[in-house]
Formats: structure tokens, C-alpha cells, sequence
């Protein structure tokens, strides 16, 4: 069999409201995710029969960063889907690697993603869309918004995904996207915790100033209620408004106490081009919609005076 080959692209969230924390520890959200023309490579290779379980799957990698063992989510992906089929060969991935890690653009999600596409057409397999998001699901929230292709809806702690309406994606796709990241990465799981911890903080602060109505309920400062989230996103996709009017991400204030230098970055950029930069996801990746008109070498510029010559910049466009 030949090898197969599969794109595995980079995601920003151009609308990110964490609603609060669930029952299991995970967080519900609702969101717009689109992904980019930017993005890894993973070729995936069949190697035959035999081998025993544990040795059923290799990855090589450019990136020395990335682990290689059971805990890289393309193995996970990989895994779920030969116990979901059946399929026993042994497959080598080598996974080309240019989105940053620890960036919240998706990379390891999408690189699953992609390993599931990869092996469905490698093994003839034949799973429908819905069965590969259902495997996606169990691998990573964010897994299953790579296989839709284009702009998504996003509920649930992710895993709930919908294609965003023809008309309302049609207002994102082909929209030029500049991404930076600073040379340091932020854990999604650390970012998650702050939140709950700050609102937590938050709530109790308020509910011992508020003598006058001790049993009344209240949204921890910080998130944001399902129904504003739903309420304002669908008016954005009913409406005409631009991308920019979609903007939103309420884990900003959480990661910005501690890292300092995306805000000033992001107000730099907004003072002096006029641009909404903003966060991805949980950072330490930014990104921002670039007009026609963009001076985008004076930008890139701005970010490199700012975060130093070894940062990650790169130009791109929403799939």
C-alpha cells in the first residue's frame, strides 16, 4: 500500500466563552474555531502485520520537542481507531512539524485528526465523518474540529461540533491571518485551573460583601453564561458583521496576570496599526485579522521588537 499523506492544519478561536466547570473536572464552552492554511505534515505508511500491540505504531518527527511515545495523540488517535476496526497492521507516521507547541493553535489535536484520516484511507476502512469525530472525541476535546473542514461550532467541552452556517463562514474563509507566539508556551490544563481557582476566589469575594441577598446566585466573574455566549453568537451569524465583531476570548484575562507581555503586545498593536489582535485558545499563541490594506512588514516588525528575533511569526489565511 502506498503511504498516505494528510494536512494537518493549525486552528485559531475567533470566539472562545468558557460557560464554567463541570461535574468531571472539564470545562463546557461554546465557540468558533476556523483552520488555517498553515499547518503540519503526517504521512502515514503501512508496514505489514505481526508486530505485537505495543510495537503496532512509530512516529518520527523534525521536531525534537515532540514525544514520540504512547503519550503523542497521533499513537492515541492511532489506537483508538485499530480497536474501533479491527485493522492490525503497523503503521510509521512521520509527522512534519511547523505549528509551535503549547501555542493554542490545535497542533496536537489536529495532528490526531489527522492520523484518523490518514488510517481510514490507508486501511479502506470506510468510517463515516460522524464515526471518525466520535473516535476524535475520545482522543481530545479539540480533535474533532479538524474534520469537518472549515469554520466550526464548538459546545460541550469541544467535542460537539457543527459546521458554522454556509453564509456566516463564508465572512471568515479567505480572511488573512497574521499569528505570533512569544518563546515561551502556556499549558492549557494551567490556564483551566487559574480560571476556576480566579472565579472561584471571585464568587466567594462577592458573596461575603453581599449582606443584603446571601442566598441569591451568581455567575463567577470570569465566565461567561451559556445563554449570553449562544445569544451573542447568534446574533454575529445572523447578522453581516465582519470577523472582527465576532472577537471574544474571556481566558484572556486569566492568562494575562501572569504573562505580561501579551497584553502589551496586543495593546501595541491596537494603538498602533488599529488592529483587534487577540488570543488563541489558551496562549501563548496571538493572531490578528489583517485588513487589505495592512502595513504587515511594519506589524511582523512590532512583534519582534517587542518579543525579540526568535519568536514565532508567520502570515496565513483562514481556510
Amino acid at each position: 500500500m502506498k503511504p498516505v499523506t494528510v494536512f494537518s492544519p493549525a486552528k485559531i478561536n475567533l470566539f472562545l466563552a468558557i460557560t464554567g466547570q463541570r461535574a468531571d473536572g472539564y470545562h463546557d464552552l461554546v465557540s468558533v474555531a476556523a483552520p488555517l492554511e498553515f499547518g503540519d505534515q503526517l504521512i502515514a505508511e503501512a508496514k505489514g502485520e505481526g508486530r505485537k500491540a505495543k510495537d503496532q505504531f512509530s512516529l518520527e518527527c523534525d521536531d525534537p520537542e515532540v514525544p514520540r511515545d504512547e503519550t503523542n495523540l497521533v499513537a492515541k488517535a492511532a489506537r483508538r481507531f485499530c480497536e474501533a476496526t479491527g485493522w492490525k497492521a503497523a503503521v510509521a507516521f512521520r509527522l512534519t512539524k511547523r505549528i509551535p507547541l503549547g501555542a493554542g493553535l490545535g497542533g496536537g489535536s489536529s495532528n490526531a485528526a489527522a492520523a484518523l484520516l490518514a488510517l481510514n484511507q490507508l486501511s479502506g476502512a470506510g468510517l463515516s465523518r460522524d464515526r471518525l469525530m466520535a473516535l476524535a472525541a475520545q482522543v481530545g476535546s479539540d480533535c474533532p474540529l479538524f474534520l469537518p473542514g472549515g469554520p466550526v461550532l464548538m459546545r460541550g467541552r469541544g467535542e460537539q461540533v457543527e459546521s458554522l452556517p454556509a453564509a456566516a463562514a463564508g465572512r471568515l474563509r479567505g480572511r488573512r491571518v497574521l499569528l505570533f507566539k512569544p518563546n515561551f508556551s502556556i499549558r492549557t490544563a494551567w490556564a483551566y485551573e487559574r480560571m476556576a481557582a480566579c472565579t472561584g476566589a471571585s464568587a466567594a469575594a462577592t458573596a461575603r460583601a453581599d449582606k443584603s441577598a446571601p442566598g441569591a446566585a451568581r455567575a463567577p466573574a470570569g465566565y461567561l453564561s451559556a445563554a449570553e455566549a449562544e445569544r451573542r453568537l447568534a446574533a454575529w451569524i445572523a447578522g453581516k458583521a465582519g470577523a472582527e465583531e465576532l472577537l471574544f476570548n474571556n481566558l484572556e484575562p486569566v492568562v494575562f496576570r501572569k504573562f505580561i507581555a501579551l497584553p502589551a503586545l496586543l495593546e501595541r498593536l491596537q494603538t498602533r496599526f488599529g488592529l483587534a489582535p487577540r488570543m488563541s485558545g489558551s496562549g501563548s499563541a496571538c493572531f490578528v485579522l489583517l485588513p487589505d490594506d495592512a502595513p504587515v512588514e511594519e506589524i511582523i516588525g512590532s512583534v519582534r521588537e517587542a518579543w525579540g528575533p526568535l519568536c514565532f511569526v508567520h502570515p496565513t489565511v483562514i481556510a
